[in-house]
C-alpha cells in the first residue's frame, strides 16, 4: 500500500480558512465574561438569568455536537460548514442587540446550536484534506491551538469592545469572518460526504431530554434550593437519560457509540477533561467578575490582567505536545494538573484586596487548561479504534464544552447561594432595592450610590467568600481527576513511540464536487 498523498498548497491555505471559525468559537466561550458587568447594568438580568446567559452556549453546543456531525456526513461537511457559518453570524446580530435577558439567553441558545455545526464540520474537513498522517497530525494541531488562542483572546477582545462601544459589540465580531468563510469555502474547501446512515430523530429528542432538564434542576435549586421540582427535573433527565443509552445499545447505527466507553482509556481522558475543564469555567466565571466587581477594574484593564493567565494557557497547548515526543501524554497531563492545584489553593485563600494572587492562581488553572485541550482529545480519538476515531472525536468536543457550561453553572450557582445566605441587606433601603443587594453582587453593585458606607464591602466580602468555597470544591475534584489520570493514562507511551502513524486511518468515502 502506497503512502497517502500529501496536501499541497490550496489545503494548507484551507485550514488557515479553518481556523477562522474555530477562534471564533473558542472566543464565544470566554469573551462574555468580561462583559457581565455591563450586560447587567443594561438588561438587568436576575443572577439565573446571567447564568442561563453564560452557559446556555456550551450546553447547546454539547447537545448537538454530535447530531450535527452525523448530519455533516449525510448532507456534506462543506455545505454544514456553510449554513452554520449563516447561522452563526444571524444569531450573533441578533444577540448583539437583544431588548432583554430572555432575548439574549435565546440568542445564546441558537448561537450554540449554530456552533454546534462548526465543530466537527472543520475537524472533519481537515482530517480529509490531509490524509498523510504527520500532516494530519499537525493540522489538527494548529486547529486545536486556534480554539485556545481564541479562548485566551476571549477577555482582551471582550474587554477592550465594551469600553470602546457596548457589550453587544462583543458578538458582532463573528459577521465578517462569517461572511469571508462563505466567500472562499467553495473555492478552498472540497466537499466530502460518507455513506452515513440515517439521522435518528428519536435519539436526538432522548439526548436533549436528558441534558437540559438537568441544566435546569442546577439552576432551579441554585435560586430556589432543592424541592420538588428541583427533584422532577433530575427524575426526567435521568430517565431520559437511560432511555437514551438503551436506544443506543439497539440500534445498528446508533447516534452516539455507546461501545467506546468500554475502553479504559478513553473513559478516564473523557472524565479527566470534563472535570478539568469544569474547573476551569467555573473559575473563569467567577474571576472575571471578582475583577471588575469586588477590585472595581474597568473591562479593560481586567481584560489586561487577564493576559499572563491567557500566555500560560497557551504555553501549556503548544509546549504539551512537543513535551509528549518524549514523556508519556499520561504523566504530562497528571502533572499539570497537579501544579493546576496551587492555582486553586490560591483562589480558595484570595481577600477582596488581593487580586495579583487571584490572577496568579487563575494563571495555573489556565495551564492545567492549555495541556488538557491539547493533549486530551488526542488521548481519545487514539484510544478509540480507527473506524470509531469520528465518533470519539465528537465525544471529546462535546465533553469540552459541557465541562465549560457545568463549571460555570455549579460553580456560579454555589458561589451565588453562599452569597446569598452571608450578604444582609443593611438598613433603611426598599423591600426592591433590599431583593436587589442580597440576589448578587452585580446587583448590589448597582445600588452603590444608595449603598451606606461599608455595605458595598460587605457583599464584596460576601462574593469573595463564595469564590473561596468554590475554588475548594474544584480544587477537591481537580485532585481526584488527577489521581484517575495517573492511575489510568501514564501506561500511554510518548507521540513518537505510539505507532499510530504506521497503519494511516482509513480514508473516507467521497462524493460531490471538489469545489
Amino acid at each position: 500500500m502506497g503512502q497517502p498523498a500529501r496536501a499541497g498548497r490550496r489545503e494548507w491555505i484551507g485550514l488557515a480558512l479553518l481556523a477562522l471559525p474555530t477562534v471564533l468559537l473558542g472566543l464565544d466561550v470566554t469573551a462574555l465574561y468580561l462583559v457581565v458587568p455591563s450586560l447587567a447594568a443594561d438588561l438587568d438580568p436576575t443572577a439565573t438569568e446571567m447564568l442561563w446567559i453564560m452557559d446556555a452556549y456550551g450546553f447547546f453546543i454539547a447537545g448537538f455536537l454530535i447530531t450535527m456531525g452525523t448530519l455533516g456526513d449525510r448532507i456534506g461537511r462543506r455545505r454544514l460548514l456553510m449554513i452554520g457559518m449563516a447561522a452563526f453570524g444571524a444569531a450573533s446580530v441578533f444577540a448583539a442587540f437583544a431588548p432583554s435577558a430572555l432575548w439574549l439567553i435565546v440568542a445564546r441558545a441558537l448561537l450554540g446550536v449554530a456552533g454546534a455545526t462548526l465543530m466537527p464540520s472543520t475537524l472533519s474537513l481537515i482530517s480529509n484534506m490531509f490524509p498523510h498522517p504527520r500532516q494530519r497530525a499537525l493540522a489538527i494541531g494548529v486547529w486545536a491551538t486556534m480554539f485556545a488562542l481564541g479562548m485566551a483572546a476571549g477577555p482582551v477582545v471582550g474587554g477592550a469592545l465594551v469600553a470602546g462601544f457596548w457589550w453587544g459589540a462583543v458578538f458582532l465580531v463573528a459577521v465578517p469572518v462569517a461572511l469571508l468563510v462563505l466567500a472562499a469555502a467553495p473555492a478552498l474547501l472540497p466537499e466530502y460526504r460518507t455513506p452515513a446512515g440515517r439521522l435518528d430523530l428519536p435519539s436526538v429528542g432522548l439526548s436533549l431530554a436528558a441534558l437540559l432538564p438537568a441544566v435546569y434542576a442546577i439552576k432551579h435549586a441554585a435560586a430556589h434550593g432543592i424541592d420538588l421540582q428541583a427533584a422532577a427535573a433530575l427524575l426526567v433527565g435521568g430517565g431520559a437519560a437511560v432511555a437514551f443509552v438503551r436506544r443506543q445499545l439497539r440500534l445498528s447505527e446508533p447516534l452516539l457509540d455507546i461501545t467506546l466507553f468500554g475502553n479504559r482509556a478513553f473513559s478516564a481522558a473523557l472524565s479527566v477533561m470534563l472535570i478539568g475543564l469544569a474547573g476551569f469555567g467555573g473559575a473563569m466565571f467567577l474571576v472575571t467578575q471578582y475583577l471588575q466587581l469586588v477590585e472595581d477594574l474597568s473591562p479593560t484593564t481586567a481584560g489586561l490582567w487577564m493576559g499572563p493567565p491567557a500566555l500560560a494557557m497557551l504555553a501549556g497547548a503548544v509546549g504539551a505536545p512537543l513535551l509528549a515526543a518524549r514523556v508519556a501524554p499520561g504523566v504530562i497531563m497528571s502533572a499539570t494538573l497537579a501544579l493546576s492545584l496551587s492555582g486553586y489553593v490560591l483562589l480558595a485563600l484570595a481577600g477582596t484586596g488581593s487580586k495579583l494572587s487571584v490572577v496568579t492562581g487563575f494563571a495555573f488553572v489556565y495551564l492545567g487548561l492549555g495541556v488538557i485541550a491539547a493533549l486530551g482529545t488526542d488521548i481519545v480519538v487514539g484510544a478509540a479504534p480507527a473506524e470509531k476515531s469520528g465518533s470519539a472525536a465528537a465525544l471529546s468536543e462535546t465533553v469540552q464544552e459541557l465541562g465549560i457550561a457545568a463549571g460555570v453553572a455549579l460553580l456560579g450557582s454555589l458561589t451565588t447561594a453562599i452569597y446569598r445566605s452571608r450578604a444582609e441587606p443593611p438598613p433603611g433601603l426598599s423591600a426592591s432595592a433590599a431583593d436587589t443587594y442580597g440576589d448578587s453582587l452585580s446587583g448590589a453593585s448597582s445600588l452603590a450610590h444608595r449603598l451606606p458606607a461599608g455595605a458595598l464591602d460587605d457583599a464584596r466580602a460576601a462574593f469573595t467568600s463564595g469564590l473561596n468555597t468554590a475554588a475548594v470544591v474544584a480544587g477537591i475534584a481537580v485532585l481526584a481527576a488527577t489521581s484517575v489520570c495517573f492511575a489510568t493514562l501514564r501506561h500511554l507511551r510518548p507521540l513518537d513511540d505510539a505507532g499510530r502513524e504506521a497503519e494511516p486511518v482509513a480514508s473516507t468515502a467521497r462524493s460531490g464536487d471538489d469545489g
